[in-house]
C-alpha cells in the first residue's frame, strides 16, 4: 500500500481504493477529479438520451361534429409525431352510456386517422361514463408514411413535368389549305 501511494505521488495522480474488503485491498492509480468529471458527463448524456414521453389526453364526445373531430385528431397526430403517448377519452352523458358502439365508432375513426403515426397500446374499454384508449407513437409506421409521402411527391413532380412538356409541344400546323378547294 505505501509503495502504491509513492508511485501515485510520483506520477502526480491519486490512489483510489477499489475493493477494500479484498485481501490484499485492490487500488487503482488515476486522476480522481477527471474520473468524477467524466462520470458526471456520462450521466448527463444518458439523461439527455432518455426520452421523457409524457401522456397527453384528448377528450371526445359521441356526438362530435366533423370539424371538431378533425381538429382534435390533428392534435393527436401532432402529439404522436412528437413522441408522446395519447390517452383518448370518450365522455358519455345521460343515455349515451347505453350506446357504447357509438363511442367505439369514434375511437375506430381516431385509430384509422392516426395509423400512419401511432398504434394502439391499450384497447378501448369503458369505465363508468368514460371509454378510454391509449395510443403510442410507432416509429416504423412514421418512417413508412414518410417514405410513401416522398414517393408521392416524386410522382406528382414527374406528372407535373410531363404535363409541362406536353403543353410546350404544339401540334404541327395544318398545311396551307388547297387552292383548288374554294
Amino acid at each position: 500500500m505505501p509503495e502504491a501511494l509513492s508511485i501515485a505521488r510520483q506520477l502526480d495522480l491519486d490512489l483510489v481504493e477499489v475493493a477494500d474488503k479484498a485481501n490484499p485491498p485492490v487500488c487503482r492509480i488515476m486522476d480522481y477529479g477527471k474520473y468524477k468529471y467524466e462520470a458526471a458527463q456520462r450521466a448527463k448524456e444518458s439523461r439527455k438520451k432518455s426520452s421523457s414521453a409524457s401522456v397527453k389526453e384528448m377528450k371526445y364526445r359521441p356526438k362530435i361534429g366533423p370539424g371538431d373531430f378533425d381538429t382534435k385528431t390533428r392534435k393527436v397526430v401532432h402529439f404522436l409525431e412528437e413522441g408522446h403517448k395519447v390517452k383518448i377519452t370518450l365522455m358519455f352523458r345521460g343515455r349515451e352510456t347505453t350506446h357504447p358502439e357509438l363511442g367505439r365508432k369514434i375511437l375506430d375513426r381516431v385509430v384509422e386517422a392516426t395509423s400512419d403515426v401511432g398504434r394502439v397500446e391499450t384497447s378501448a374499454r369503458q369505465e363508468g361514463r368514460q371509454m378510454t384508449m391509449v395510443l403510442g407513437p410507432d416509429k416504423q409506421a412514421q418512417a413508412a408514411a414518410k417514405a410513401r409521402k416522398k414517393e408521392e411527391a416524386k410522382e406528382a413532380a414527374r406528372l407535373a413535368e410531363a404535363a409541362a412538356t406536353d403543353a410546350d409541344q404544339t401540334p404541327d400546323e395544318d398545311p396551307a389549305p388547297d387552292a383548288s378547294a374554294g
